[in-house]
């Protein structure tokens, strides 16, 4: 098992300003404990990979990412009562009360769509 800590260099969200919460000088220093960039040195330094690989590589992953958030919003919407049927390998009576609940209060695809 590998534990890894980092660090969220973005916000939270959209609306989110981490400027409020965050000095410069600590968002520095993580900038150069950032995981990925410190992988692309070691293969650069010592692999000799391209800077260009890196580009190839990531052109390939937004177009990957593009195609799959195109795949996605083209799929029917589940009926919301799904969303209890995986929550643990075994029934859980919150998750029962939960399923419940949402029945009696007619939740479905239909009041959703």
């Amino acid at each position: 098992m590998i534990e890894a800590y980092t660090y969220r260099l973005g916000a939270h969200t959209t609306s989110d300003d981490p400027t409020r919460y965050r000095i410069d000088a600590e968002v520095e220093v993580w900038k150069h404990r950032d995981p990925i960039e410190r992988v692309k040195s070691l293969l650069v330094r010592e692999y000799h990979v391209k800077t260009a690989k890196f580009d190839e590589v990531t052109a390939e992953a937004d177009a990957m990412a593009l195609e799959l958030r195109e795949d996605v919003l083209a799929m029917d919407r589940p009926d919301p009562i799904t969303m209890f049927d995986n929550a643990y390998a075994a029934p859980h009576p919150l998750v029962d009360e939960g399923r419940r609940e949402m029945i009696e209060l007619g939740v479905s695809v239909g009041a959703h769509s």
